[in-house]
């Protein structure tokens, strides 16, 4: 059944070892995680706040302080006039502008209610929305006290807490999805490059005239790209833990176990593409569209169908 494996096997490791791309297997998975893990950045905490302080009082700066000590807003300055407050944010050298009125202290000593103005730039909707509910929530809290509640009089102690993430990292998010994309895309387009490449330089009709079985013949070609995966995934897991701060919290084991059947299946999937692709550009490269994600593309499989990229 597996008739020639040892010898498809040992060509293709002398292949892999004497092509000049072999030296980039293991950088291109490294600087994707690198790149993509620090864009994606959604961590939302010492936000640059420009502060108009109207009052000067005693209640206005604890008011700022209360800000401040949420962690999520940070003043870089303060501006005195409207126009200076929007122009800061429209320059994009703060992201909140607080507004307080002159009457802000003496409203609150009168037992009247005290408002503040926050501006936020909403052109970041998950900073904004963050930002708009700390506000908010900071404005409830100050009313609560001032109104004389205190925990002991309040009936419902609601006190929650925060699983598997508590500080609610953005990294802690997005790490362990990219891993599984960079392997998936590093894995699927080495696969269908080796035996594209075999098509392209004529040695694939001479694999099929010599004495190796079909199924020596795929595994042959599969072993080599699946022991460099595995290599691979330890490599950006170790990324993932030692520079990115991102915890496995169980069986190291059984997730090397998951993952070697995951880069079996993304590997079979690279074959399925070679299957089909006629040249190393093709295999790349989706047939009505020139995307990069031909394995997502239906118009690879079937040429009448229309690309959803």
């Amino acid at each position: 059944m597996f008739n020639g494996l040892w010898a498809v096997l040992r060509k293709e490791v002398i292949h892999i070892r004497r092509d000049p791309a072999t030296r980039f297997i293991f950088a291109i998975p490294v600087i994707e995680l690198l790149l993509f893990g620090y864009a994606i950045d959604m961590d939302v905490k010492n936000i640059s706040t420009v502060v108009f302080d109207l009052d000067q009082q005693k209640e206005s700066r604890e008011l700022i302080k209360d800000f401040e000590s949420t962690r999520y807003f940070r003043v870089r300055g303060r501006v005195y006039s409207d126009r200076e407050m929007q122009e800061a944010i429209v320059s994009g050298r703060a992201k909140v502008g607080i507004k307080i009125p002159p009457d802000y202290s003496s409203d609150l000593v009168n037992g009247r209610q005290g408002a503040v103005q926050v501006l936020i730039d909403g052109s970041d909707s998950t900073t904004a929305l963050r930002l708009l509910q700390a506000s908010q929530s900071l404005g409830m809290l100050k009313s609560l006290k001032a109104a004389g509640f205190t925990n002991e009089l309040m009936s419902v102690d609601v006190r929650p807490r925060l699983l598997f993430n508590p500080n609610l990292e953005s990294a802690n998010f997005f790490v362990p999805g990219l891993v599984g994309v960079i392997l998936q895309l590093v894995t699927v387009f080495l696969t269908a490059f080796s035996i594209v490449r075999e098509r392209e330089r004529g040695t694939m009709e001479q694999l099929l005239v010599t004495p190796v079985s079909k199924g020596g013949l795929i595994l042959g070609k599969l072993l080599p790209y699946c022991a460099i995966g595995f290599i691979q995934t330890i490599l950006v897991l170790l990324l993932m833990v030692l520079l990115f701060r991102v915890p496995i919290h169980g069986s190291v084991t059984l997730l090397l176990a998951l993952s070697g059947v995951f880069l079996v299946s993304a590997l079979g999937m690279g074959i399925v593409i070679s299957t089909f692709a006629r040249n190393q550009g093709e295999a790349c490269r989706c047939r009505s569209c020139s995307c990069f994600l031909p394995f997502y593309c239906p118009a690879l499989f079937s040429p009448g169908s229309r690309c959803r990229h």
